[in-house]
């Protein structure tokens, strides 16, 4: 019952929140944020629609992709993330998922947003985890059990960069709300302006009333408050509408630069549970009654900026190909509750399977935000490594680099910023190269982005496929065989071929 009704709230609420988001991100920043896999699904419906050599573009990546991912994480002929250390500079570490998707990602969004996101990655693993192990020896510090010499760097990453990354991505989501702020806020008067004359609203621009929007999120507010079975406070049910909103923002904006793939939910998670937990024990909410609600809020909060991260990209997918935003927006919603009536079943099925901590379920996200909880309450938080990531944030936009790709790079690992940044330097190749004329630049570019679209499409395709063979217990399994190399030989085979497909193709 917990389950069901947090996720259907949290899900409606996200949708709701971007309903006054549509227009400042969606339309007025149309050629601004990309949106990765909004353009991918816009491209790969123009192409069904115009058919010819587009559409095969477009499912020969699909095509590809799907072997390409059943090879990788079916069969597990090699590893889908190749991972090396480097003894000669210890605490640094090189890596990369060696997955279509990422490639066609970074195509898209281009080789700058790439490279921010790269450069955020490099200051992590290069620089702040070898010059944690160079001054920390073999000195412990929470939340890690060992010395900085005997971590991994798996170990240096998950028990600090984390940290650091969470905070540069908090601080640049707050950086980057305050610069919209104008552009919202302008929506939010033009929709209430125009409230009641919607009559000369065209078709592609009918969304639901703001009115209607700003009420059904108060009522998920006030259904999380009366249950009984939730621990939620009305404080909880303020905190959940103000960082809901916030971060819903926050994540249509991310979405937008680097695709849903690369969204850092758990950041915001773990933002959001810095935030209220502290604000929970400040109002004398402690114990284990304050710790749950606050797990109950970063829950919401989790949920809320999924939902709006997948609405903004459905919504600019409609905004392309010309749809009617009211009816995805309704659309959405009922996925939303349908969704949340069957993840308590999955969850339990999981957990029945396997267990949740087990090797099969890891579940390293839930553990961290265990544990920045119980921090926050008992007082030991590492909250110097959180201020490092703010200030480093602060510093980056000083200098008038973009905060948000740069935090996303560096809380995330390195291993999903190296095929992004793969998908971008091609892009790069071809927008630098010389053509015959612009025109045939313009076609191998759009080329590049339609097998790209269907790479993304596939490999998600396949990804459906393989979690159904995990529920039922389907293991083909050959156990990584080819090794790192192997993975590497593959990727490389993969875009050889993607710049073949894209050359392939001339005007007659």
């Amino acid at each position: 019952m917990m389950i069901t009704v947090i996720a259907v709230c949290g899900g409606i609420l996200g949708v709701l929140f971007m309903v006054p988001l549509r227009t400042a991100l969606i339309v007025e920043e149309h050629g601004v944020l990309p949106f990765p896999e909004g353009q991918a699904c816009s491209e790969v419906l123009l192409a069904g629609e115009q058919g010819g050599d587009k559409s095969k573009l477009v499912f020969s990546g699909l095509g590809i992709a799907a072997v390409y991912k059943f090879i990788a994480d079916g069969l597990c002929l090699f590893p889908s993330e190749v991972d090396w250390s480097i003894d000669a500079y210890k605490g640094s570490g090189i890596g990369m998922d060696v997955l279509p998707a990422l490639v066609g990602v970074g195509y898209i969004c281009g080789p700058r947003v790439s490279s921010y996101m790269l450069g955020g990655a490099v200051l992590g693993w290069f620089v702040i985890m070898p010059m944690l192990v160079l001054v920390g020896g073999d000195a412990v510090m929470y939340p890690a059990t060992e010395g900085f010499n005997a971590l991994d760097t798996w170990g240096l990453w998950g028990s600090f960069v984390r940290y650091i990354g969470a905070g540069a991505v908090a601080a640049g989501g707050i950086l980057s709300l305050i610069k919209s702020l104008p552009l919202i806020i302008s929506t939010f008067a033009k929709a209430m302006k125009g409230f009641g004359h919607s009559g000369g609203v065209s078709r592609t621009e009918k969304s639901l009333s703001m009115p209607l929007s700003l009420g059904g999120a108060i009522v998920m507010a006030i259904v999380l408050w009366i249950i009984p079975s939730i621990p939620v406070s009305l404080l909880a049910a303020l905190i959940i509408v103000i960082f809901g909103f916030f971060f819903a923002t926050v994540s249509a904006r991310m979405v937008g630069i680097v695709g849903s793939s690369n969204n850092p939910v758990s950041g915001m998670a773990i933002a959001t549970l810095l935030i209220s937990t502290v604000i929970l024990k400040a109002t004398g909410n402690t114990g284990i009654a304050g710790m749950t609600t606050a797990i109950c809020i970063g829950t919401v909060i989790c949920i809320v900026a999924a939902m709006a991260g997948d609405t903004s990209q459905d919504l600019k997918t409609g905004y392309i190909v010309g749809a009617t935003p009211i009816y995805q927006q309704i659309g959405e919603i009922i996925g939303a509750v349908a969704a949340g009536l069957a993840i308590a079943g999955v969850l339990y099925l999981l957990n029945s399977a396997w267990g949740y901590g087990s090797s099969q379920i890891p579940a390293p996200q839930a553990t961290l935000m265990k544990m920045v909880v119980e921090g926050v309450m008992g007082g030991n938080l590492p909250w110097g490594l959180v201020f490092t990531g703010v200030f480093i944030a602060i510093a980056v936009e000083i200098v008038g680099i973009p905060v948000l790709p740069f935090a996303i790079g560096l809380y995330l690992p390195i291993h999903l910023s190296t095929p992004i940044m793969v998908g971008g330097l091609i892009r790069l190749w071809v927008d630098k190269r010389k053509f015959q004329s612009e025109e045939r630049r313009a076609e191998v570019i759009n080329d590049g982005i339609l097998f790209s679209s269907g790479m993304i499409a596939g490999e998600g395709l396949v990804g459906i496929l393989l979690a159904i063979f995990a529920v039922f217990g389907i293991n083909l399994s050959l156990g990584g065989i080819l090794g790192n190399w192997g993975g590497v030989v593959f990727f490389a085979l993969l875009v050889a071929i993607m710049i073949k497909f894209m050359f392939g193709s001339k005007k007659k």
